[in-house]
């Protein structure tokens, strides 16, 4: 049995896509073993089932990237959101990771502070390309982006734009950076320029 076709048996394994501060690796694990990741106030339970991503990779996500609410978890700055349509002019810097769908299901439930796990209609997502969550609040679309090596590709952000766009706080700022860094191995340089080309910072320290 040949790799893709060992990631669709058995173990039903997807890959989750980060475009805000899960693109750092230690941040992301918060989600999956538990935590207080550095630069955040809340603690995370982690999902049911701890075990480490099988596999982590770079992607390039053609959908545009803003930062918008008031997050307390990190100091009541803007934080992540892509826009729901696909758009081939845009470049989001993103990173997945290989875990299982019920640890998906954990980290959407962390992400959207629910006390259980969403129900979520994947065959119907990858048919839409995107389906709302009812029970959610920040991130409450989740969207389909494909496959790899026979997995599919899903992230989240909010089923419409949100107004006015908010400035992130530097500690939100600085992971961000630091997974681009660790996932694209960039200059700082580059990322200032990326960011940059967002149009919503015009300092970044």
């Amino acid at each position: 049995m040949d790799k893709k076709e060992n990631r669709t048996v058995a173990k039903e394994l997807v890959w989750y896509v980060s475009y805000g501060s899960n693109l750092l690796e230690e941040r992301f694990l918060c989600y999956i073993c538990g935590g207080q990741p550095k630069g955040a106030s809340r603690t995370y339970n982690g999902c049911v089932d701890k075990s480490l991503p099988k596999d982590k990779k770079g992607l390039i996500i053609n959908h545009e990237l803003y930062f918008a609410k008031e997050a307390k978890v990190w100091h009541n700055g803007g934080v992540a959101f892509i826009h729901r349509e696909k758009d081939l002019s845009s470049k989001t810097f993103g990173r997945m990771y290989l875990i299982t769908k019920d640890q998906f299901l954990d980290v959407v439930m962390q992400e959207n502070a629910l006390s259980e796990r969403p129900d979520i209609d994947f065959k119907a997502i990858q048919k839409e390309k995107n389906g709302v969550l009812t029970n959610a609040n920040w991130y409450n679309t989740i969207c389909y982006l494909g496959e790899y090596e026979g997995a599919p590709i899903y992230t989240f952000t909010h089923h419409k734009l949100i107004s006015p766009k908010v400035q992130p706080h530097p500690s939100y700022l600085s992971t961000i950076i630091a997974g681009i860094k660790e996932t694209f191995k960039l200059s700082e340089s580059e990322i200032h320029a990326y960011l940059s080309s967002k149009g919503y910072f015009k300092e970044l320290y």
